[in-house]
């Protein structure tokens, strides 16, 4: 079965030297979510707009791959729509509820602790200021989702020493089910 990458940045669009950012220069089929407002996220825009990027597409094909607030996104948008895709790479989720969470984005609380419906795998580290492991680990067993905790390794961006990252490419291709991508 062929495979659809959906790239699902956080805030402020992930920035150039992001993984995300270059896996899309390596893969130029990877399409990546444009969101009208990157720095003032609206729940309800960004759960819409990541649906009608993914019914351009067969959904079955469909492995999304978010950072950070994007996460929330994800489980928000699969309790609203019980889309049912091939897959989603989840790093570093954003704690939407704790107290340090960004002010400037609205509406992505409460996180929703029901089960995923496809395959997911939820990817922290044990040192990111925006989720504790022990709440990451709870997450990933609400939603249903492989965990995965890859060390030190911050909020797993640029800022955090994290370029192309490889280890992710290989989880991706895990959930495509492809030693190609």
């Amino acid at each position: 079965m062929q495979h659809t990458v959906i790239l699902v940045p956080g805030l402020g669009d992930s920035g150039p030297d992001h993984w995300q950012s270059l896996w899309q220069q390596k893969f130029p089929a990877f399409e990546r979510v444009q969101q009208q407002n990157w720095d003032k996220p609206v729940r309800q825009e960004w759960v819409e707009e990541l649906n009608r990027v993914v019914q351009q597409h067969n959904p079955e094909q469909v492995v999304l791959v978010a950072h950070s607030l994007a996460c929330i996104a994800v489980a928000i948008w699969a309790q609203q729509y019980k889309q049912k895709i091939k897959g989603a790479l989840l790093v570093a989720p954003a704690d939407s509820e704790a107290p340090q969470f960004p002010e400037e984005a609205s509406g992505f609380a409460p996180i929703p602790t029901q089960r995923l419906p496809f395959k997911s795998i939820l990817v922290s580290s044990s040192n990111d200021e925006y989720m504790l492991t022990k709440r990451a680990q709870q997450l990933a067993e609400a939603w249903g989702s492989r965990y995965v905790n890859i060390g030190m390794a911050g909020h797993i961006n640029s800022a955090s020493g994290y370029g192309s990252w490889d280890q992710g490419l290989e989880l991706l291709k895990g959930l495509c089910g492809s030693a190609r991508l």
